[in-house]
């Protein structure tokens, strides 16, 4: 799935360094303010998609897992920690650092398990009801973000403000996406794995759309993030609950420890190679004057 690629229009030729972009485009820049010197977030390829599904088995069963092991408080409030710790790190570094980023993925993985489990199991909230709930706040998330900057695509996190926009809807995605599938496999009492087929066959209309039917990139580039974390939480319980939930009795902890072993090969393998770097005359999208031009992803 591709998204657009936002390239300036200048008026003043001798501005532009070849390509057609602004020199200094993407450092710093006028109303809003200081700008990151690089994207600070992966290109979107199919090593994207494999590593976001793998982190949200992993953090699906390693949110089990620790909640059964230890005290839930506990567990919560290690989950937290882990949440801010990877995320201040994020933020800190000026470009993308595939360790830096993939690691705050996972604990957002982590933690918004345990969010929508702790409306569920503690707060006896339906999983209907969370899951709308969890779809509004996204839908705020995304109102708020496009008003203030005009843009939800992620070729245009340069800037700080968008960087919190951009947390906040992953981290709301991952609630929503955790609460979704265990509507599916437990409410409507699918299963495990038929939700993971159903979500499968779901996460295929966004690609459909954009290539067919002319479905706006950044819509189907967020439909398709939703549709993940369900869809990887579903494998992974299906590999580690009993068979008489329907699963294949792997256990909590092996699934979650094999999963991080594949995400390390991923992860290794992009800062390695920097396949997911986004490319560098790539600029923020930063006004209403930035007119998108498609790019294949």
């Amino acid at each position: 799935m591709t998204e657009p690629v936002q390239v300036v229009h200048d008026s003043n030729p001798a501005s532009r360094r070849p390509g057609g972009i602004r020199r200094g485009a993407g450092v710093r820049g006028g109303r809003y303010g200081a700008r990151y010197a690089a994207s600070k977030v992966p290109e979107v390829s199919v090593y994207f998609w494999i590593t976001k599904v793998l982190t949200t088995g992993m953090g699906e069963t390693t949110s089990d897992f620790l909640v059964t092991r230890l005290d839930p408080v506990i567990a919560v409030g290690l989950g937290a920690a882990g949440l801010v710790i990877t995320l201040v790190l994020q933020f800190a570094v000026r470009r993308y650092i595939p360790w830096v980023y993939w690691s705050a993925v996972v604990m957002v993985s982590v933690f918004g398990t345990m969010a929508a489990d702790v409306l569920h199991v503690g707060l006896d909230v339906p999983y209907a009801a969370s899951t709308a709930l969890f779809a509004v706040v996204l839908a705020v998330v995304f109102l708020v973000w496009h008003r203030t900057e005009r843009t939800l695509s992620i070729h245009s996190i340069h800037t700080p403000r968008r960087e919190f926009f951009y947390w906040a809807a992953v981290m709301t995605t991952f609630a929503l996406g955790t609460a979704a599938g265990d509507l599916t496999a437990m409410t409507l009492q699918l299963g495990y794995l038929p939700s993971a087929v159903l979500f499968a066959v779901i996460i295929a209309i966004p690609a459909i759309g954009y290539r067919r039917l002319g479905l706006n990139a950044v819509l189907g580039f967020w439909f398709a993030y939703v549709t993940t974390r369900p869809l990887g939480a579903s494998v992974a319980d299906w590999m580690a609950v009993s068979p008489a939930r329907g699963g294949l009795d792997w256990g909590s902890g092996p699934v979650s420890l094999g999963w991080a072993v594949a995400i390390l090969g991923f992860v290794g393998y992009l800062a390695i190679t920097g396949k997911d770097v986004q490319r560098e005359d790539v600029p923020p999208a930063s006004s209403p004057d930035l007119h998108p031009v498609e790019s294949s992803a």
